[in-house]
């Protein structure tokens, strides 16, 4: 009895399939349904396509006017639905296109053929030889041009072990500089095209295929693509359908490219064993929230036993919404069930209330509604030592940075606290003068029934100690903005050994909490098991470099007292070159960004305009809606809806998490500020600035 063929889906189809119009969506969708139930019916008349150069590739028809590319294994046992397209345009993707397995990594690839990538490489050549424009406002870098081929230290069999396809190696020996690299992007598969832009950035070949965990050392049939399609770099590219089910709803979710496809190097983090807590860090569009989504999604799959969960946290509540959601997509019912999704300020409230715990947690003592807290910070300020001529944001700065952050409990403590970027050096006297007043406020929060957050972090660390362990795993998103007692919290929360934590984050991304945490000092050990992501998928390289102009002079660390920087990122679209407008004042950016928003909605586009405050939000939510604008204010409690065909206004901070094809940054001038508040203001601008996908404005003003 024969098996079953396999059915899979391309990444080009899926990618292509929003584009057409509506009601073709839906002939390709009915169509889609036969073809996965039988792919070999006699009613499905595959075509030979004369002029491809890959005889495996054939033409079946969708209507009259509409034409499906399909893959066609030799053996008949694997079939691909590649693309789809007008009759003519179909059958020029076709002709361009060749599918083969890998000789080396048994991956299966489609790639151009090699007298369509000559042309670009060139033309990319000799657009080299000009001066590049600079990029209006910003200060970038221009990498020197080598004279040597990149690649000419290389074997055939080390460019193959990095994914380039062997018909395309010759061409890949041509490759001189990294602007010919990017010009052969679209024509490689995304592991060549990854690997090769990390061996010019300095990686080697053995380095790069340890963190891929790639085989080299197996004999592979380049003919049977049964088993290649199923390898993760084949993963990245197509996927295989189980069932009508499984069809109807990767072809009917507007997430299908999320969902469905993961880039090599995020599936192998996403899968398979780890001895213990791993640390990806990746700068803005890196896909560390989706890779820590199917990291979930694994280890409830396979891992997680039966009552048991994993807890999925992050820092702020909406993203923590966004996640759940895109995780019910993402997983099935049973598999939800053993994910609890929180973020970690709600998990705390809710455990010690089941604790009988039942004080206050402070998010703030400046809030109306902890009113209580800011009275006893006024009344422990009056024990402060006027003859040290220290201000009141001094000590609320060192109760934060220093006492909560490190959980400093008694005078002898603060004696010995490490201040590393305090600043103000403060000797043994000193200290013993400051801490009554540390003292006195959290006597007055006791009496009043309230506890910083630090505090009751460390409070329900203490608390787990006694308890049975609830959670198996514990995957955490935007670690960097979680100080020190957070982290200790996670580690308490689940016990130590293989698949305990995955943490995912960027420090130049920290928006929220100042206190560097220490992943190391917090009984999080990483050794061994520290990864980063290099490709940016979201943004186009021209905002990317804008976007890191923006973190010149910001230090940021690797979230375990190592530094981390920006220089080896890259992103793997292209679009306009963000603009830069310089209006007077607020009123100004009003009138200059409504065009900017009718253009955009014009063309189809999803645009938000991002702002530092909310009360500037409603007002260019209120400017908008005057012109007759639809626009929708996306507030802290408010989820974005991605098929929304209004204009959305969020402030910077909100931002986080969310993506659109355009965006608007209303930003101040920065004068004057402090340095630490300057640093503060440009990661929240790389934060805003990364949420486009196409377009960026910077309107500016005094």
């Amino acid at each position: 009895m024969s098996l079953k063929p396999k059915v899979a889906l391309a990444q080009d189809f899926l990618s292509n399939l929003p584009k057409l119009p509506n009601q073709v969506q839906a002939k390709v969708l009915k169509w889609a349904l036969r073809f996965q139930s039988d792919p070999t019916a006699s009613s499905i008349n595959y075509e030979t396509i004369k002029a491809a150069k890959d005889p495996s590739l054939r033409s079946v028809r969708i209507d009259q006017d509409w034409r499906g590319i399909v893959f066609k294994s030799s053996h008949g046992d694997v079939y691909v639905l590649m693309y789809v397209d007008h009759h003519d345009a179909a059958y020029r993707w076709a002709e361009n296109r060749r599918v083969a397995v890998n000789p080396v990594t048994g991956a299966m690839q489609i790639f151009a053929v090699e007298t369509v990538v000559e042309p670009a490489v060139a033309a990319a050549r000799e657009e080299a030889t000009q001066s590049p424009a600079a990029t209006p406002g910003t200060t970038v870098e221009t990498p020197a041009l080598p004279a040597a081929p990149l690649y000419a230290a290389l074997s055939d069999d080390e460019l193959l072990s990095l994914g380039t396809p062997a018909e395309l190696i010759a061409q890949v020996r041509t490759i001189c500089t990294e602007v010919e690299l990017d010009a052969m992007q679209a024509f490689l598969p995304v592991e060549a095209y990854e690997g090769l832009f990390l061996v010019a950035a300095g990686d080697s070949v053995s380095d790069l295929l340890v963190q891929r965990e790639t085989r080299v050392d197996r004999k592979v049939d380049t003919e049977d693509f049964a088993t290649a399609i199923e390898t993760a770099e084949s993963q990245a590219r197509f996927i295989v359908v189980d069932g009508e089910e499984a069809m109807a709803a990767i072809l009917n979710s507007p997430l299908a490219q999320w969902r469905v496809f993961l880039h090599p190097t995020q599936r192998k983090l996403a899968q398979g064993d780890r001895s213990g807590p791993v640390r990806v860090l990746g700068g803005a569009g890196t896909g560390k929230t989706v890779l820590a989504m199917h990291r979930a999604k694994w280890l409830a799959e396979n891992r997680i036993p039966e009552g048991r969960k994993l807890f999925f946290t992050t820092f702020t509540r909406n993203l923590a919404s966004d996640i759940e959601e895109n995780l019910k997509t993402l997983c099935h019912k049973g598999v939800m069930q053993k994910i609890e999704v929180q973020n970690l300020d709600a998990w705390v409230h809710g455990f010690l209330r089941r604790q009988k715990c039942n004080y206050t947690i402070v998010f703030g003592r400046n809030q109306d509604r902890f009113k209580g807290a800011k009275e006893a910070w006024d009344i422990a300020m009056q024990l402060a030592d006027s003859t040290l001529g220290l201000t009141n944001q001094f000590y609320e700065e060192e109760f934060e940075r220093v006492i909560c952050a490190q959980g400093i409990t008694t005078r002898d403590e603060y004696r010995q606290a490490k201040r590393k970027g305090r600043g103000t050096i403060l000797s043994r006297s000193k200290r013993d003068a400051i801490w009554p007043v540390f003292e006195e406020y959290r006597t007055g929060l006791t009496t009043r029934n309230l506890k910083e957050v630090d505090d009751a972090y460390r409070d329900a660390a203490a608390l787990l100690k006694d308890q049975p362990p609830e959670f198996s795993s514990v995957v955490v998103d935007e670690t960097q903005d979680f100080g020190p007692q957070a982290l200790q919290l996670l580690r308490a929360m689940v016990p130590a050994g293989p698949n305990d934590m995955f943490l995912v984050g960027d420090g130049h991304q920290r928006i929220y909490n100042r206190n560097r945490a220490s992943m190391s000092a917090s009984g999080i050990d990483i050794r061994g098991r520290a990864r980063k992501l290099y490709l940016n998928y979201r943004t186009t390289e021209e905002i990317r470099r804008v976007a890191v102009a923006m973190l010149e002079g910001c230090e940021a660390d690797d979230l375990d007292e190592g530094s981390d920087e920006v220089k080896r990122y890259k992103s793997i679209s292209h679009g306009p070159v963000p603009e830069r407008i310089h209006v007077t004042h607020f009123e100004e950016a009003l009138s200059r960004l409504v065009p900017i928003v009718e253009a955009s909605m014009e063309q189809g586009h999803s645009i938000c305009v991002l702002v530092r405050a909310r009360q500037d939000a409603e007002i260019v939510r209120k400017a908008l809606k005057e012109q007759k604008i639809p626009v929708t204010l996306i507030g802290p409690d408010e989820r974005d809806q991605p098929d929304s065909k209004s204009a959305r206004v969020a402030t910077m901070h909100r931002a986080k998490g969310l993506e659109f094809d355009e965006v608007v940054l209303l930003m101040p001038r920065q004068t004057g500020d402090p340095e630490t508040m300057v640093h503060d203001t440009r990661r929240l601008q790389y934060v805003a600035i990364t949420r486009a996908k196409r377009r960026a404005t910077m309107l500016e003003f005094s």
